[in-house]
């Protein structure tokens, strides 16, 4: 199962990502509620039909603020420029063994990599 981080959508939104298309189309995907509540604060055309698809994804595990504060301890990756939303999908992954995390964003994925976060490895080099 994979959560792909926002920036994973906004690059498929843009021009289209065929590794994300079929991870959806295979069953892959995990939604967190934070990646749908980021999305929908950006300007999307078709908005409603992309919220409503997203928020009807299987959903990942929703960590607890105390959760995401014993990650931000446990592994110190705090002072790494992440913020408190990539820290919940970090937890998220942490909470569920068949979960991987999706991103491009090198500090997220140096924060995972610490903590010892399960990764999904793309096939393709960013479109």
């Amino acid at each position: 199962m994979i959560l792909a981080d926002t920036s994973i959508w906004i690059d498929h939104f843009r021009q289209g990502d065929t590794e994300l298309r079929t991870i959806i189309e295979e069953d892959r995907l995990l939604c967190h509620p934070a990646v749908i509540g980021e999305l929908a604060l950006g300007s999307l055309r078709d908005r409603g039909s992309i919220i409503s698809f997203l928020a009807a994804q299987r959903g990942a595990v929703v960590a607890t603020h105390d959760e995401v504060m014993t990650v931000i301890d446990r592994h110190s990756i705090f002072s790494m420029g992440i913020g408190y939303t990539d820290v919940h999908l970090l937890a998220s992954v942490l909470l569920d063994p068949r979960a991987a995390l999706w991103t491009r964003d090198k500090r997220l994925q140096a924060a995972a990599e610490r903590a010892g976060a399960r990764m999904h490895i793309s096939a393709n080099l960013p479109n």
